[in-house]
């Protein structure tokens, strides 16, 4: 007999079915691989003392703090513990519960049946512009193509070309301005029917420069306002355009002063569900969330939101991270920006073994070979 420890990142589907285990019997056993730990705060005490007791009767369980059972406190945090099954029963459970446990029923359910999409998706970065933070990543005329080119034979499945600088402190310019930076590698793109061997991504929120792209080839739009503007809204759905939305606090230019949350978490969902409505009332098909590491958050905002990916799932979207040589790994390890790689590729493993699955990377052939090295530890 040979015992063995395994890890609790395996593929647990993979390994059921390798020792033989019934189509049936994968379901279940898979389903008691995968536990939630879910925090809720301000519980009502009563519900708390009520979920606990629910929560114990099907195998799972709720830490509560000390003089709940009193009810010392009449609101308290708490975490659950439940596998996917034991969520599930816990959710029909609390549906005809008291002190607010039926509201609390219909946010847990939002986190069942989540899926994950095995496939991951490198986006590489090019920028038509000098003050971009990372100078590796300014190509201009035909060094951009030559660019571009290489970062697709590295294995980028997507490019995203933007032509203004959105880090701290930076300040925009004008539409026109942009325009005459991105529009001779937007013309040599389509001229060259690029659109054919890569998805293309604008990294811009002016309509004037996101309508000449969508006219000449581009599929994408990263849009670091987050559909703020009606009318890129409406280009992305008359196009049929995919809208990436990210999240960010203030503008470019003051977001780094003391920025704030309640809660980043629940912030920047709220923001989200906000965001996702007004897409599909402008009749975007596909949307895309991103975060916005770096915008508008601290450190500690940055580290929480990339380590809790998988709390963004539930909102039935394709995730990207984009930290990409940012200053928030400064800030945990001082490094100059051309000295970051490998902690950029520290956060992204994290990003994606949490649900992300699409990484905006300045560095395509590293991120490439990081990605399959931890797949085939995975399994």
């Amino acid at each position: 007999m040979v015992v063995e420890k395994l890890s609790n990142s395996i593929d647990m589907r993979r390994e059921l079915k390798r020792i033989g285990v019934d189509g049936g019997g994968v379901s279940i056993l898979e389903d008691k691989g995968h536990i939630h730990v879910i925090r809720i705060r301000e519980l009502h005490v009563g519900g708390a003392n009520i979920l606990k007791q629910d929560a114990l009767s099907i195998g799972a369980d709720l830490a509560v703090p000390r003089g709940t059972v009193t009810a010392s406190t009449p609101h308290v945090d708490v975490v659950l513990i439940a596998t996917e099954r034991q969520l599930q029963q816990l959710v029909k459970k609390e549906k005809a519960q008291p002190f607010g446990l039926k509201q609390l029923s219909e946010e847990l359910e939002s986190f069942c049946h989540l899926k994950r999409d095995d496939s991951i998706t490198i986006m590489g970065i090019l920028n038509a512009n000098e003050d971009s933070f990372y100078h590796g990543s300014r190509f201009q005329g035909s060094k951009a193509i030559e660019r571009i080119e290489t970062m697709i034979e590295e294995g980028a499945d997507m490019i995203d070309l933007g032509g203004v600088s959105s880090r701290p402190g930076s300040i925009a310019v004008s539409a026109e301005e942009e325009l005459s930076r991105v529009a001779p590698i937007i013309d040599a793109l389509y001229e060259q029917k690029f659109y054919e061997k890569t998805r293309l991504s604008l990294d811009s929120y002016e309509p004037l420069v996101i309508h000449y792209a969508l006219e000449r080839g581009f599929h994408i739009i990263n849009d670091i306002t987050g559909l703020a503007n009606d009318e890129v809204a409406r280009l992305c759905g008359s196009y049929g355009a995919t809208a990436i939305i990210m999240h960010m606090q203030g503008n470019p230019k003051s977001m780094q002063e003391n920025p704030s949350y309640s809660s980043v978490i629940s912030d920047v969902e709220d923001f989200f569900r906000e965001r996702i409505e007004k897409g599909d009332a402008f009749g975007i098909k596909d949307m895309i969330l991103d975060c916005g590491i770096g915008f508008g958050k601290r450190t500690e905002d940055n580290c929480t939101l990339i380590t809790h990916q998988s709390h963004f799932l539930r909102l039935g979207k394709k995730l990207l991270v984009g930290a990409s040589r940012k200053s928030m790994i400064d800030a945990i390890s001082p490094s100059k920006s051309d000295e970051r790689l490998a902690g950029s590729i520290a956060i992204h493993l994290k990003a994606i073994e949490e649900g992300a699955t699409i990484l905006r990377v300045h560095d395509v052939k590293e991120h490439v070979q990081a990605i399959n090295v931890w797949k085939a530890l995975r399994g």
